[in-house]
């Protein structure tokens, strides 16, 4: 796909039409969701779409260093791209982090392929100072943390998985991304979930998306930190099928 090898997996009922896929974090694949998607496949009853973006898991590597147009690309480029070749029309998009900022962009960017509803964990909108401190600690305590062997788990080249994603958010250009316009260009049903303790972001990302976007619903999940669907996939799973079953409706 431009020029790209996507790792995919499909979960549950094949014969139904394929409309749910999830969008992984920055430093997640398709292994990196762990028994999610198909607990979220058998809550559902239809198929689920995972799929590893280039230079994570199983995909292409990259070629190039990430910019801070590297979610913008995601979103109305390469997701477009895997949406038409599966014939997915009027997807649910799952994302999570990263993956929940490029389901956005699409949402409020592209024409044709826009998405039936989207339902985002731990979403940015724009870059916060704790996401900065989190990222560049987790940056400098990267070899003496184990972190590249628990990657290695997920990812062909861990270490150059970390390095493009850390680099990027890290970068001065990285520091003004801001995809608030996008949001307020959104139209269809949203649901955001966050954990009131996560790492990488404050309770200002859903207040502002709730903000631009009055048909958004938002659940802040106490004692949750930055994975709502790791940490509680319980509470998850309930929230997004009920939201899934409101857009049949």
């Amino acid at each position: 796909m431009a020029g790209h090898r996507l790792e995919t997996c499909r979960y549950g009922d094949s014969g139904k039409a394929l409309r749910v896929v999830l969008l992984h974090e920055g430093l997640g694949s398709v292994a990196a969701w762990r028994d999610f998607p198909a607990l979220l496949a058998r809550q559902l009853d239809e198929p689920v779409l995972v799929y590893s973006r280039v230079g994570y898991g199983q995909s292409s590597p990259l070629s190039a260093p990430r910019d801070a147009g590297f979610m913008h690309h995601e979103a109305q480029v390469m997701l477009p791209a895997l949406l038409r070749a599966l014939q997915v029309e009027q997807p649910i998009l799952v994302g999570h982090s990263d993956g929940a900022s490029i389901a956005l962009i699409h949402a409020g960017t592209i024409d044709g392929l826009r998405p039936r509803g989207v339902a985002v964990l731990a979403p940015h909108l724009f870059v916060e100072p704790v996401t900065v401190r989190e990222i560049a600690m987790v940056r400098n305590g990267f070899e003496a943390s184990g972190l590249g062997r628990r990657l290695a788990r997920h990812h062909r080249d861990p270490e150059a998985t970390f390095r493009g994603w850390a680099d990027a958010w890290l970068s001065d250009e990285f520091r003004n991304w801001n995809i608030e316009a996008e949001v307020a260009a959104i139209d269809c049903p949203l649901l955001a979930i966050q954990g009131e303790d996560d790492q990488y972001g404050t309770s200002l990302q859903i207040e502002r998306l709730t903000g631009l976007s009055p048909q958004a619903k938002a659940l802040m999940l106490p004692g949750c930190r930055h994975s709502p669907h790791q940490e509680q996939p319980a509470v998850v799973l309930a929230a997004l099928t009920a939201f899934v079953a409101g857009l049949a409706r």
